[in-house]
């Protein structure tokens, strides 16, 4: 198994990719947003992208996305084979997408926006904090992106100040990065647990 730079030599790969996005989407349940094969070339023709191989074989990915003229940059679509799962691999492909856009982008904070319990640890261990959506980029065009997702809605109704998603940041400036706690698992679960109280239990009056 190797986790490297994608480039223009995996752009074949960008079918399964985008395959593998919308069937997760659909096991899980929750917000997902799709991405085109030919979005996903892109990320790779830019050097924007890892991909995980075993051999020839797809087994993982994850892409930036620049936001607010670099002021922001977000580690976005993770997604890891059903048939590699269970493994570590996902940690794996987040600390490398995470070292790439820090040598890439060094002055932007990393920001990500999430329902995945086990991303939102991933993401804590590498330094970001839990934040409200306010301190992420106000760039439009990223909030229109969550339109695929089928939980558009409780964004749009609460002025994209709160939805399912937790927002997490790392911030190179901070001086906690150096030192910064682990927030635990059960931390997590219970914030998952009041928002889907607040939202989804509304939507079923």
């Amino acid at each position: 198994m190797k986790v490297v730079i994608a480039d223009r030599s995996h752009i074949k790969y960008a079918e399964i990719i985008s395959e593998t996005i919308a069937e997760s989407a659909a096991v899980r349940g929750t917000g997902i947003a799709r991405r085109t094969p030919e979005y996903i070339a892109t990320k790779m023709e830019n050097g924007n992208a890892v991909i995980a191989l075993d051999g020839d074989k797809f087994a993982g990915f994850c892409y930036i996305e620049k936001w607010g003229h670099g002021k922001f940059v977000a580690n976005s679509g993770l997604i890891v084979h059903p048939n590699y799962r269970g493994g570590g691999l996902a940690k794996q492909i987040k600390h490398k997408i995470f070292a790439h856009s820090r040598a890439k982008f060094p002055e932007a904070k990393v920001f990500s926006i999430t329902t995945g319990l086990a991303v939102m640890k991933m993401n804590s261990d590498l330094g970001y904090k839990p934040v409200p959506f306010s301190e992420l980029t106000d760039d439009p065009t990223f909030w229109d992106g969550c339109q695929t997702c089928k939980n558009y809605d409780v964004l749009t109704r609460t002025n994209r100040k709160m939805c399912l998603c937790t927002g997490m940041l790392y911030d190179p400036k901070s001086k906690e990065n150096s030192k910064h706690k682990l927030i635990k698992e059960k931390v997590f679960n219970r914030l998952k647990h009041i928002k889907e109280t607040m939202f989804l239990k509304r939507d079923k009056k």
